[in-house]
């Protein structure tokens, strides 16, 4: 780590400890409250953050982490169980639900009625956090595999094998996450969301009416090439593919092309 990562991490530790210490006493009489637990079940750069903060914008929803990604999976002592170098193995011993569990507890705020976490790699987890969760409800959503492909491309400086083969790997997780019957899941995608965001959130309201209400109208802090800085919805999957180069495409139509029915269970095409 750099002075500058060191500085970073522990101005992440203080707000952590901050932020368990001012939960502490309301927290205390709020624990026997009933809770929904909401979960997203998005892969990485499929808009999870986005979905994160649109289902903030309702004040009677607790996300358990509101740093960078927003992800319940960074928080400290989970961390280190959770956000490993082998975290996307799904061949992984089972994680300690139930002390993840109390350690989230301490994030929330118990006074909400609905708690939310968002950790990417939840897609591949479903039926044990439903198991350890009590009143458990999930949100899944998709995107375009090849705007996801292009993320993972620019943002990890990965190839593009690796980036048609972990996009593969994470339809593969939505497919059977999408045939669960024994799960409260809602499926949606990031291009529904952007396109026809009104629609989106009369299901998400009517899946969870907890929330009472959600503003899709409001600006959301940007993880995207535009802008670090806040924007309304809206969809930026052309402008994705459009920066995948012709060498960067072919390989991953190489492997698409392999799984065709995959993408077209989710009606995603091949692009030429």
């Amino acid at each position: 780590m750099t002075i500058h990562e060191h500085f970073h991490e522990y101005k992440r530790l203080i707000y952590y400890f901050l932020l368990r210490t001012v939960r502490l006493i309301p927290n205390f009489f709020s624990r026997n409250k009933a809770h929904k637990f909401l979960f997203i079940l998005t892969p990485p750069y499929c808009g999870s953050t986005l979905l994160n903060q649109l289902l903030s914008t309702s004040n009677q929803l607790s996300c358990n982490n509101y740093l960078g990604v927003r992800e319940g999976q960074l928080l400290p002592k989970v961390k280190q169980i959770m956000f490993t170098d082998n975290r996307w193995n799904d061949t992984i011993s089972e994680y300690p639900w139930e002390f993840i569990k109390t350690t989230w507890l301490k994030y929330w705020d118990l006074r909400k009625p609905i708690l939310l976490d968002k950790s990417v790699t939840n897609i591949m987890r479903v039926s044990a956090i439903n198991k350890a969760f009590s009143n458990a409800h999930f949100i899944a959503m998709v995107r375009n595999p090849y705007a996801q492909a292009e993320g993972i491309i620019r943002r990890n400086n990965a190839s593009a094998e690796y980036a048609a083969k972990f996009a593969l790997k994470c339809l593969r997780y939505q497919m059977k996450n999408k045939e669960l019957e024994d799960c409260n899941i809602m499926f949606i995608s990031y291009e529904e969301l952007c396109d026809n965001k009104e629609g989106v959130v009369d299901k998400i309201m009517r899946f969870v009416p907890e929330l009472e209400s959600i503003n899709a109208d409001a600006s959301f802090t940007s993880h995207n090439f535009k802008t670090k800085g806040k924007m309304k919805i809206q969809n930026l999957n052309d402008e994705k593919i459009k920066k995948l180069s012709h060498e960067d495409l072919k390989v991953i139509n190489f492997y698409f092309k392999k799984e065709v029915e995959l993408l077209n269970f989710f009606n995603y095409p091949i692009i030429e």
